[in-house]
């Protein structure tokens, strides 16, 4: 089960050099626009402590955490809906993904050039979601027609479709995305055919300088109330001290961290924010020769997370025996815990909860 968040933003705003920390992977990040013609895909481990701690309750030869894609994506200019700066590839890149994690700018540094000339974060948010709201506007446009046509049939599918799209157009031509549009079953489906560049969740990333990591600034702040029309959070970082970091050993990367008066790298709080921006949740299989952490959506079934193991588990299901992460570690183990009652079997109607430890029976 794949999950791929999106990094966007104008040209020069610190997107390739927070991909290159993420991943590593070293990708050409310079001084002008347009850099990032393809994109970067790269597999990020996502941090959670807990994986840590049952490895070492169970004195684990192999940890696996869960995986999360990370894409970066050249750099979005006004008129992109229209092809401006090869807009077309890239809005047809944001389609591929299923969150965006929206850099901006919010530091000053005379040596890399803003391509619109000035530091506004606001503005800069308003360029990129104009871009997606236009194309999106397209979009709609020529289904509605289309949609319209049909309908004078009397056909009910068609009428009830014409009825959202028109609410949909409404809400784009109105400069808002089409995520704030509250739909049933029948309109989230519609949502999903469209592949609407503004239904995808988004979050928001400050890219900040070194000196305003810990306090923020100005910038900061109007990004955050701008992100509240959106209900979007925004998450904070610092690309300069994040490439850093990633040159570090563990070792001196704690070191470097409590000097600047951080706890944890700004990539860990992003990770985590595209986490939960996804609705995304772990689970855990804990044994001798791997601990995993196993990826699923909030609200997903026992025997369709067993399936994310292998389909085979899905297709046998007989049920699961859960201990929650809590009680295994209160217990010390899983053989404590069966001691003191805190080991449940579960059927196929358990609804997978955070954290939880399993063990999947079935039968092929």
């Amino acid at each position: 089960m794949g999950f791929r968040c999106g990094i966007v933003g104008m040209p020069n705003v610190g997107k390739s050099t927070i991909f290159n920390a993420m991943t590593s992977a070293q990708i050409e990040s310079a001084n002008y626009p347009f850099c990032t013609i393809e994109p970067n895909v790269g597999m990020v481990p996502v941090p959670d402590k807990r994986l840590d701690v049952l490895s070492k309750m169970a004195k684990t030869k192999n940890e696996v955490y869960a995986q999360m894609e990370f894409v970066d994506i050249a750099g979005l200019v006004s008129g992109a809906s229209k092809g401006e700066g090869l807009g077309n590839q890239f809005l047809g890149h944001i389609r591929q993904v299923d969150a965006i994690a929206h850099v901006v700018r919010c530091f000053e540094d005379s040596n890399i050039v803003h391509v619109d000339g000035s530091i506004d974060p606001v503005r800069d948010r308003e360029v990129i979601n104009t871009e997606l709201i236009l194309a999106d506007l397209e979009t709609v446009s020529k289904r509605l027609s289309k949609t319209a046509s049909q309908a004078k049939s009397g056909d009910k599918v068609y009428k009830a479709q014409l009825v959202i799209l028109e609410q949909m157009h409404a809400l784009l031509n109105d400069g808002k995305p089409a995520r704030l549009l509250e739909l049933d079953d029948t309109g989230k489906a519609l949502m999903k055919e469209l592949c609407l560049l503004t239904a995808k969740p988004v979050l928001y990333v400050a890219n900040v300088s070194e000196e305003d990591i810990v306090t923020g600034n100005q910038w900061v702040d109007q990004l955050t109330e701008a992100a509240k029309a959106e209900n979007a959070s925004v998450v904070m970082i610092s690309g300069a001290i994040e490439e850093e970091l990633s040159g570090l050993s563990p070792e001196e990367r704690q070191d470097f961290l409590a000097d600047m008066g951080l706890e944890e790298p700004g990539l860990n709080r992003l990770i985590k924010a595209g986490y939960d921006l996804l609705g995304l949740i772990n689970y855990f299989t804990v044994g001798e020769k791997e601990t995993r952490a196993w990826t699923i959506r909030r609200g997903t079934k026992a025997p369709q997370a067993a399936g994310v193991i292998h389909t085979d588990f899905e297709r046998g299901f007989i049920r699961a025996e859960v201990i929650a992460y809590d009680d295994f570690v209160a217990c010390g183990g899983e053989v404590g815990a069966k001691e003191k009652g805190k080991l449940r079997l579960e059927g196929k109607e358990y609804v997978v909860q955070d954290g939880d430890c399993m063990n999947f029976r079935f039968n092929v």
